[in-house]
């Protein structure tokens, strides 16, 4: 195998790395994606299955109400249909997607990077021996 089939070859496996890299991004994104959602959005309660009239609820988070967990002491519908927990454990999945993802997508870039800047030294030094020649 020579050198320049090899690096081709290194390059293309840096640019695997790094297209991993991007995906494990993507999925942390669409976790955090999910977070907001269940903690943005107001949602519909059913008091019972098939229900025509459903309850309203607001979001957890933006709520006119001292807490978002109020409804425990008055008995609501809302209370423990989207509850914090639930998004606190989507945005604990993506903490190790986004530090996987970081660190691909930086090896691979950086090796990427690397194989051109030895790619050039070697040009280089090439166009260096021709001139002395």
């Amino acid at each position: 195998m020579q050198s320049r089939e090899y690096d081709l070859d290194f390059r293309a496996r840096a640019g695997r790395i790094r297209a991993w890299g991007i995906g494990m991004l993507s999925l942390a994104a669409l976790l955090w994606t999910w977070c907001l959602l269940l903690l943005l959005t107001p949602y519909e309660v059913d008091r019972k299955p098939g229900d025509r009239y459903p309850e309203k609820c607001e979001s957890r988070l933006f709520t006119e109400r001292g807490t978002a967990n109020e409804g425990l002491y008055r008995n609501d519908w809302c209370q423990n249909e989207r509850d914090w927990p639930e998004a606190l454990a989507v945005l604990a999945l993506s903490v190790p997607a986004t530090a996987a993802g970081v660190a691909l997508f930086t090896i691979g870039s950086v090796t990427r990077s690397m194989s051109a800047h030895a790619e050039a030294l070697r040009e280089l030094d090439k166009f260096a021996g021709e001139t002395k020649a």
